[in-house]
């Protein structure tokens, strides 16, 4: 995949994070889109190490969603904790 379609899919999944974590969280969009980025490069990462599986196939693919996604959700709870020590 492109950069492009690395940010958009980053985009995408940070905001679906978002929504299925509700709640307050300082950042805004350009956050949200690091975070996705990040948790879909964490998603494929950990669907490769943990179970063998080549996780990040192509923008279409359903696994490359549900690991970015996944991904997405760890960082921004690993986020929403040290955001809250503060």
């Amino acid at each position: 995949m492109g950069i492009l379609a690395w940010i958009l899919l980053g985009l995408l999944a940070g905001i679906i994070a978002k929504m299925l974590m509700p709640g307050k969280d300082p950042g805004g969009i350009i956050l949200t889109t690091l975070i996705g980025i990040a948790g879909g490069l964490l998603g494929g990462w950990l669907g490769k190490v943990l179970f063998d599986v080549e996780s990040v196939d192509g923008f279409f693919e359903l696994s490359t969603w549900v690991a970015a996604i996944v991904g997405s959700i760890i960082l921004l709870a690993v986020y929403r904790l040290f955001a809250r020590r503060k």
